[in-house]
């Protein structure tokens, strides 16, 4: 099996963000050392480079603004109640029906769709998240490479790879360890135990503190394990990055027994998304047959859920008439979500009704002004509607609250495009691709807006300013590279 894209990068981020900061030789003990060394800075940079190559070129990798919003909504509200409230986590979905989570460098952490349909609560996903943040707060991963003292730390940057290989699928780490000639290898596979110990420890405050089921914790996990020995050839693939002893068991059960009963119902959100992977992991038909048989019969939890489920497969399958009636149907119940308003207006823009759509749309943000689906969702509606001055001012403003969000400057250069505006829309271009960490591209979006012929000569200026910037980054990543596959080697 060929090696996971973001496991050529890792080694591409090694050679590319070593630094002159980063050349000694002997590694330091775990603890605040290890921070000094491989710097919070350092560990964003290649989370960042990691996750970047996933996005652009990892099919599994699911880029559903819905989904991801709620994702990022649930890691907030672990994160507000955590040891470190100001931490910056990122949380991604990768599409594996496998359950497995995994934190990376610089807090970025990735969930299967797995994880998420096998959890019978949104506690247990929360459970979840709060251990891997409990990972990243630790900085475990970068503790856990350089507790074994490589020779260097561009090597022990390579040993990540097999570790994060590892998170994803088991089956290549031996291939990726093997380049970075790593001796005890199995010990670099999971993290250790006294981690382990002290993620679960850390989640389980987290979880209660943010006003979770801390028992949903222990159950989660507990069931896992029944997996492991009920499938003994094949246990579940997070038990083998994360491996569950008896005495973790015990201690997170002891610990739901003695903190007060709190029961905690599901968000209405859980159950949509939930209902939206399951549709989407079917063929439109399937889904339609599924989600009519369980309200036919009566078997949901979710009356709302189960019928969005149903509008969301009809609107797949392009039956714009049957999804609207489903809709209206639930409608009736008068439930309130952003995915529900996604959904509504997702029916109007395939009824050929933008106005529409944007109407909705504009009423959601007023809202759930941070749902980044419902911005995204309400640009692309101005677009179709051809209120291009509407969308240039909303997304301005946007750019005013997220400077650094790619997909914000795409829609704007679709903007200028159907504009006219060349040098606009290729600066805004130059900038999609920035954020995506791909600098050829931005260089030559920049290079085709100093041709263009239609800008004030403020703005020829700032695009010059710009190109000038980002070839000087050019260069010192060509001599970073340069330098890094040296140490490599």
């Amino acid at each position: 099996m060929p090696l996971p894209r973001f496991v050529a990068v890792v080694l591409l981020a090694t050679a590319m963000t070593s630094s002159a900061a980063l050349t000694t030789d002997e590694l330091p003990d775990l603890g605040e050392a290890a921070r000094a060394e491989l710097s919070p800075q350092m560990e964003r940079k290649i989370g960042e480079r990691i996750l970047n190559e996933i996005r652009l070129r990892e099919p599994s990798y699911v880029d559903d603004p819905e989904l991801s919003d709620y994702l990022n909504r649930l890691g907030a509200r672990l994160l507000a109640a955590s040891a470190d409230p100001t931490a910056d986590c990122h949380f991604f979905l990768v599409r594996d029906n496998t359950v497995n989570a995994f934190a990376m460098f610089g807090g970025f952490i990735g969930v299967n769709t797995g994880t998420v349909l096998t959890a019978q609560s949104e506690s247990e996903l929360a459970a979840v998240l709060a251990h891997e943040i409990s990972h990243v707060l630790q900085a475990h991963l970068a503790r856990q490479i350089m507790r074994e003292k490589q020779s260097s730390v561009a090597t022990m940057i390579a040993m990540a790879v097999g570790v994060l290989a590892a998170r994803s699928n088991s089956q290549v780490a031996q291939a990726a360890i093997a380049s970075a000639q790593a001796g005890s290898i199995q010990a670099q596979l999971a993290y250790s135990r006294d981690f382990e110990r002290e993620a679960d420890r850390v989640g389980f405050q987290t979880l209660g503190q943010a006003g979770f089921d801390v028992r949903g914790m222990a159950d989660f996990f507990g069931r896992l394990q029944q997996a492991g020995r009920v499938y003994e050839n094949s246990a579940p693939v997070y038990l083998r990055s994360h491996p569950l002893t008896v005495e973790r068991m015990s201690d997170m059960q002891n610990r739901a027994q003695s903190a007060p009963y709190r029961q905690v119902a599901d968000s209405l959100d859980f159950q949509l998304v939930r209902a939206k992977l399951r549709a989407q992991a079917a063929t439109p038909q399937e889904g339609i047959s599924e989600f009519a048989r369980q309200l036919r019969e009566k078997k949901y939890s979710s009356e709302v859920a189960v019928r969005y489920g149903l509008s969301y497969s009809l609107l797949r399958a392009k039956d714009t008439a049957g999804a609207q009636r489903e809709y209206d149907a639930l409608a009736t119940l008068k439930p309130s979500s952003p995915l529900l308003a996604g959904l509504a207006a997702a029916i109007r823009i395939a009824d050929n009704d933008p106005v529409g759509a944007a109407a909705i749309y504009r009423e959601g943000l007023q809202r759930y002004p941070q749902s980044m689906a419902l911005a995204y969702g309400y640009a692309e509606a101005l677009l179709a509607a051809k209120e291009y001055q509407r969308a240039r001012i909303f997304l301005d403003a946007q750019l005013q609250l997220r400077s650094s969000d790619y997909k914000l400057y795409g829609l704007l250069a679709r903007t200028f495009s159907a504009t006219g505006k060349r040098l606009q829309q290729h600066r805004a271009q130059a900038e999609f691709y920035f954020l995506q960490g791909q600098l050829g591209p931005a260089v030559e979006q920049l290079q085709f807006a100093q041709q263009a012929a239609d800008g004030s000569f403020f703005e020829q200026s700032a695009v010059d300013a710009r190109l000038r910037e980002l070839r000087r980054l050019q260069a010192e990543e060509a001599k970073q590279r340069r330098s890094g596959f040296q140490r490599l080697q």
